[in-house]
């Protein structure tokens, strides 16, 4: 299930075999104001009426997209909304930038001829995105979920490679063959801090987590992701993290 909410109006899809079927389309006007209560009380209980459909409304099944006025919404606004639909539904509300938007409809128009930012994102979801996990102990794991990305034309900004230096195999903290050797115990943050920049260029950042496990190093890592407002994608529904935070589970709108 996918929905989009604009400045004008919210549209409800099914998605399957990579094929859009219209659901429902109401009226749903948001002119932009910075009271978010209203709106987000406006969107759970429109997302309640999802259930109408004899569909799941999950953050596995049910994907939320909002354009127009809603990108106009100062980063702390956006935070408040999302953080406020997320309680009432366990949905991630997810603010599409507009220049995502662009890319989803020159993607659309190109593939299909038309002008539609669902079509394009169905086909094409992420431009480029960072790929996060314990590389010691699911390394295979990550290495699937890379070329999986790759293969749908996703760049993957970080690990750029998963060749692992053979002096660091084994270890606490294993390193990638286009990175350097530690100068001592502390430069481990130096390559931590590398790797999370990259969180701020990427449209989302995939979580890998195989049984749901989520190790210590990831969930420090989930923090600073969720201080800069970052898309969150576990691939599996995350088991043992103490504190639930807006996300979605499972790759492919």
């Amino acid at each position: 299930m996918l929905a989009h909410f604009d400045s004008e109006y919210a549209s409800v899809y099914r998605c399957r075999d990579a094929e859009l079927r219209l659901l429902k389309k109401e009226r749903f006007a948001f002119d932009g104001g910075p009271d978010h209560e209203p709106v987000a009380e406006a969107v759970s209980e429109f997302c309640a009426g999802l259930a109408q459909t004899g569909e799941a409304i999950d953050n596995k099944t049910t994907r939320l997209y909002a354009t127009g006025a809603f990108q106009q919404l100062p980063q702390p606004d956006a935070d408040a909304l999302v953080n406020s639909v997320y309680v009432d539904t366990g949905l991630y509300f997810n603010m599409v930038r507009p220049d995502l938007e662009r890319f989803y409809r020159e993607t659309s128009t190109s593939e299909s001829g038309a002008d539609s930012m669902l079509e394009g994102l169905i086909r094409k979801e992420f431009r480029n995105a960072v790929v996060c996990g314990s590389f010691q102990q699911s390394l295979g794991y990550i290495e699937e979920t890379i070329s999986r990305l790759r293969e749908g034309g996703t760049e993957v900004l970080s690990p750029r490679s998963t060749k692992i230096k053979p002096e660091t195999e084994g270890s606490d903290f294993i390193l990638f063959e286009y990175q350097d050797l530690l100068k001592n115990d502390r430069d481990t943050w130096r390559h931590k801090f590398l790797h999370m920049g990259a969180f701020r260029q990427a449209d989302a950042v995939v979580v890998c987590n195989p049984g749901g496990h989520v190790g210590k190093g990831t969930i420090f890592e989930l923090g600073f992701m969720s201080a800069i407002s970052k898309r969150v994608i576990f691939t599996e529904e995350p088991v043992g993290v103490s504190v639930t935070f807006p996300c979605e589970v499972g790759l492919g709108a």
